[in-house]
């Protein structure tokens, strides 16, 4: 597949499959479409300059975050399975060239759209939002009316922004970092695709990089809701020879700071265990971030722990986790805000279990299933998954899991090679 793309900030028209092969697609027993696809199959058309080639690091830690986020419910990708070899393949350090069999809702990006706009192929864009639009958003209320129109069009794109941002708050609230927000890596079902350089946020940080190949941080953690609108504006810029009334994209595009915004509330609230909203909550919510960010808590655990709340030993706990001072006022407010909440204490802390994950995957145990994969033992990869696919229970012989990362497993350095 071809497609272009900003990358960092700058448009490239020069992108594609460099390594990746479209099988085919296939419908399964339920009734759902998934394309199959190769990642790291071998050259194609569009590998450049490159091998080909993947790597059984990036294979290993794309099955590993893929099935952690379907698990969290966020939209993903999929990875079914691994294929390594003794194939030697050349990075900063030789590595064993595998493939990663993906499957996908749909392969399309951002930057198919991009391509045949910039090569001014208008007719050739028609036919993809088209296809697009007949295969994956044709149930859309009144789209059988209207599709081929403004209204279709608008109605296709606005349904993308809608996902889109309602996806980057899922990351938000997760504490995930996609890392490489480029349009050539957005798909067009608000799906997370290509995984990279991520990484789930160990101890607070609004300013989380977690590509150290991105030097100004760009694709910060605290970027993302911002990325997601500018990327949504790129396409709606490539959807352009589709309308006779251009307006209709920018209104589309206004609605996105509402809908991430609204969908990033609901989210924290469910993690507060907070049933209704109240004025005061945008800073109940805003003066907890602030204080996580300043004591370097532990986003995950905090959270788990404070799910526990009220009790003696819950506020032993969190006073452990954050050592700041803020902590005590901050949970005087929230426990006044609990008083005005019509769920009783056991039923919402409940519900935050099912919403806080006592497990997520931490790039240090990613890292430490490589190297032993890399050795030939594949048992850690199977330990992870365990936790990974019901990351709200309590799983007892895994609880070194969900500790703490030590030092070193904070300063790990991802960067895009794969």
């Amino acid at each position: 597949m071809i497609y272009s793309g900003h990358q960092f900030g700058a448009y490239n028209p020069q992108l594609g499959d460099g390594r990746g092969l479209l099988l085919g697609e296939l419908v399964n027993t339920e009734g759902d479409k998934w394309d199959l696809h190769l990642k790291g199959a071998g050259q194609t058309p569009y590998s450049r300059f490159g091998d080909g080639r993947a790597v059984l690091r990036s294979c290993i830690r794309e099955y590993l975050a893929s099935e952690a986020l379907h698990h969290l419910g966020i939209p993903t990708t999929r990875a079914l399975c691994v294929v390594t070899s003794d194939t030697p393949v050349y990075r900063e350090t030789t590595e064993a060239g595998s493939t990663l069999l993906r499957l996908a809702r749909s392969h399309i990006r951002f930057g198919h759209f991009e391509y045949f706009f910039y090569n001014k192929r208008y007719e050739a864009l028609k036919e993809l939002a088209d296809y697009t639009i007949e295969q994956n958003f044709y149930d859309l209320p009144g789209m059988k009316e209207v599709a081929g129109t403004d209204q279709g069009y608008q109605c296709f794109y606005s349904e993308v922004i809608r996902r889109t941002a309602t996806l980057i708050a899922q990351w938000q609230a997760a504490g995930f970092a996609h890392g490489v927000m480029n349009t050539d890596n957005m798909s067009i079902l608000g799906d997370t695709f290509d995984y990279g350089p991520y990484g789930f946020i160990d101890d607070f940080n609004w300013h989380y990089i977690c590509n150290h190949s991105d030097h100004s941080g760009r694709y910060a953690f605290s970027q993302q809701p911002e990325i997601g609108y500018w990327n949504c504006g790129r396409l709606g810029q490539a959807l352009t020879p589709l309308f006779d009334d251009g307006e209709l994209i920018q209104k589309a595009l206004d609605q996105y700071p509402q809908i991430y915004t609204q969908a990033y509330t609901r989210l924290m609230l469910d993690k507060l265990g907070l049933e209704e909203e109240v004025e005061e909550d945008a800073t109940l919510v805003s003066d907890l971030l602030q204080l996580l960010h300043d004591s370097h808590c532990d986003y995950t655990l905090f959270f788990r722990t404070l799910s526990n709340f009220p009790s003696n030993q819950t506020s032993e706990q969190l006073q452990q986790l954050v050592n700041h001072p803020s902590l005590a006022p901050w949970l005087n407010t929230y426990q006044e805000r609990l008083k005005k909440n019509p769920l009783d204490d056991q039923t919402r802390q409940k519900r935050m279990k099912q919403v806080n994950p006592k497990y997520i995957l931490r790039n240090y145990l990613a890292q430490q299933a490589i190297e032993k994969a890399e050795k030939g033992d594949y048992q850690e990869i199977e330990h992870l998954m365990n936790v990974l696919v019901s990351p709200y229970d309590e799983h007892p012989d895994f609880e070194h899991y969900a500790e703490k990362p030590p030092e070193w497993g904070k300063k790990l350095e991802v960067s895009c090679s794969s």
